[in-house]
């Protein structure tokens, strides 16, 4: 009996031994070997870890002018355990964060430990939730995107949503560059998930995104953006846009597009407001493509110098079609074709070219392809390969029809025939910083290809310059003390019902290369839809002439033209003799001449156009039918304080 006594005390004694050791065992491991992660369990049973919004970089221009920045904003979050009085809480706060108070108060009947009332809320709906001193609603500083600047640049620079993931323009494009890595808000809790102690938190981690800096003159952008807006206006036309090129370099100066809209308010504004038309939206070029077509003719010498050409008297047939000129010629020095605009000079240049010929030049110019510009969204345009033109596609894509290009495309191919024939890759992002300041990328100006000679460039530029003086289609584009190389396009749309040309929508534009000889711009004015009239050298010239104007001036260029030279002298118009054979001009002083108002009583709209395009008279139209008003009378000066105008009424 005392044996087994004893043998089960030392049997409960080894049990004891050796149930010790394997709690100490297990001690030991869970303290040495799962001490990382039953401390990290820990935390998430007791810590709640609420991601907050990363800080993106900032965007800048040229001279480090800030465009887009984040700026730190409260956000208002709640612990909806804690809100005493839940009916008036959520009445208050709704009133004070503009927000349903259905909404807020299904959010706080939840019982969820914490959540977001409203994120990033303006100043004032800060300063009005906490007067409310509503126990259980706290704030916490998140980033929120800001744009100092407003509406300048918003189509390049896009815009960004709450997350703040970027959402159009260079915010996407360029989102994960911009983008840091968000910090984390964090505090304590029960096991019931109550908040422990005074419900404060702690933010930790987040780093802020790298910045970009831009090519683009923050001035520069605004005086783009500011004529353009009065060129659209003047004209009463649906949309218009703007792109400034360093020709020798590709840099983009500014690009604007009309209508604007805020990104800092962006929920005001309709998704088609948003678009950058100088990338994303594709027109016909119309008589634009002439300075290219005459380009590829000079250097395939199927044309030469000196040589004329028959312009038929303004009609031609081509394909089973006749061509027609806004005015009749007959033989013309080849040098005229691009003053005088022919398409049936066009034409004929084109079918000595042949359609191979020409779809080569054309898409080595960049036509049909994408320039490869930082920008989201970029379209090709259309040009259909050679095979498949029949006679008349080949006229009329001479002469602008029947291809299709963004404004981008159209400036970065006449920026060749500026920088002696090389094609330049369009450069809008110049480097990328980090947030400390290291340089992680630099874009160096790119050759694409050389397109044609320099010699022929430089010849074809200075045929370019006649269409700015005396008799040519783009007098209104000169820029006072500086020589112009331009060309204007005035383009017919497309009807979407038809599949036709629109019998009364086009697309005006107007080109222009300054200084002429010593190229430092190449300027693209396109007028969507106007109403005052179609033509190019009508709406969009003036508007190249004073951006091109304002420009030089704030880059200190030099003006190289005499000021007697200057198109537009002061006239003292008593002292005027009118002399009815001076032909039109373009409303300015032609010698001791000054343009005076012509008789237009009882013509057409049409008729009012062609004089009006042969004269380069700016003349708003109002109404339809025949002319019975207009001011000034005929025969007296033309003011360009004061608008000229003619009323059509119906005849009878």
């Amino acid at each position: 009996m005392g044996k087994w006594v004893g043998f089960r005390i030392k049997l409960v004694g080894a049990l004891f031994v050796v149930f010790f050791a394997v709690i100490v065992a297990r001690a030991f491991y869970l303290q040495i070997f799962e001490q990382k992660k039953l401390h990290a369990r820990a935390k998430q049973q007791h810590q709640r870890i609420i991601p907050l919004n990363p800080q993106r970089g900032t965007i800048f221009d040229a001279h480090g002018e800030e465009l887009a920045l984040s700026i730190n904003v409260d956000s208002v979050y709640a612990h909806p355990q804690e809100v005493q009085n839940v009916s008036g809480a959520a009445k208050a706060l709704a009133k004070a964060l503009a927000l349903s108070p259905a909404k807020v108060r299904k959010k706080l009947e939840s019982g969820k430990p914490f959540l977001w009332l409203k994120r990033q809320v303006t100043p004032r709906e800060s300063e009005r939730v906490r007067a409310l001193d509503i126990a259980g609603v706290g704030f916490i500083q998140e980033p929120r995107r800001f744009y100092p600047n407003s509406e300048i640049g918003a189509h390049m620079l896009g815009f960004t949503g709450v997350d703040p993931k970027g959402l159009e323009g260079l915010e996407l494009k360029y989102d994960s560059e911009l983008l840091g890595s968000g910090g984390h808000l964090i505090y304590e809790r029960d096991a019931r998930g109550r908040v422990l102690g005074t419900g404060k938190h702690t933010v930790q981690g987040g780093v802020n995104g790298n910045s970009l800096y831009l090519t683009v003159d923050k001035n520069l952008q605004y005086i783009a953006e500011k004529e353009l807006a009065a060129g659209v206006k003047e004209a009463e036309a649906k949309a218009g846009s703007i792109v400034i090129i360093e020709p020798h370099s590709g840099k983009v100066l500014a690009m604007a597009t009309h209508p604007v809209f805020n990104p800092n308010n962006i929920r005001k504004f309709r998704p088609l407001q948003w678009r950058n038309r100088v990338v994303c939206d594709t027109v016909e070029p119309g008589s634009t493509i002439k300075v290219f077509l005459m380009a590829a003719a000079f250097e395939e010498k199927v044309v030469r110098k000196k040589q004329f050409i028959n312009c038929e008297n303004g009609s031609f047939s081509v394909g089973g079609r006749v061509i027609h000129d806004s005015h009749p010629y007959g033989p013309i020095r080849i040098e005229e074709v691009l003053k005088v605009s022919s398409n049936i000079a066009a034409a004929k240049i084109g079918k000595k070219l042949n359609r191979e010929r020409l779809y080569s030049y054309l898409s080595a110019f960049g036509f049909g392809s994408r320039t490869g510009v930082d920008l989201p969204g970029e379209v090709a345009g259309s040009l259909r390969p050679p095979s498949s033109w029949y006679e008349l596609d080949l006229a009329s894509i001479s002469f602008g029809q029947g291809l299709t290009a963004t404004p981008l495309q159209v400036a970065m191919a006449t920026a060749a025939i500026a920088n002696g024939g090389e094609l330049m890759e369009p450069i809008l992002v110049e480097k990328v910083e980090s947030p400390d300041g290291r340089l992680l990328h630099h874009n160096e100006p790119k050759v694409v290809r050389r397109v044609i000679s320099k010699e022929v460039a430089d010849y074809v530029r200075a045929l370019m310059t006649l269409t700015t003086e005396r008799g040519g289609t783009g007098t209104l584009g000169v820029v006072p003390g500086f020589l112009v190389a331009g060309k204007t396009g005035t383009a017919q749309k497309v009807d979407p019902v038809t599949g036709g040309y629109s019998a009364d929508r086009r697309v005006a534009s107007f080109v222009g290369i300054v200084p002429a000889e010593a190229p430092r711009l190449v300027v693209l004015v396109v007028i969507d839809e106007p109403q005052t009239s179609p033509y190019g050298g009508v709406v969009a010239a003036p508007v190249f002439s004073r951006v091109a104007s304002q420009t030089l001036a704030y880059l200190r260029v030099d003006p190289n033209i005499e000021k007697k030279q200057d198109p537009f002298p002061a006239v003292n118009p008593e002292a005027v003799a009118f002399d009815a054979a001076e032909p039109l001009g373009e409303g300015t002083v032609v010698g001791d001449k000054k343009k005076r108002m012509p008789k237009l009583f009882g013509l057409s709209c049409r008729q009012v156009l062609q004089q009006m395009e042969e004269s380069g008279l700016n003349i708003k139209i109002k109404g339809h039918g025949v002319v019975v008003e207009q001011s000034p009378k005929p025969g007296l000066p033309i003011s360009f304080k004061r608008a000229a105008w003619v009323r059509l009424a119906p005849a009878g």
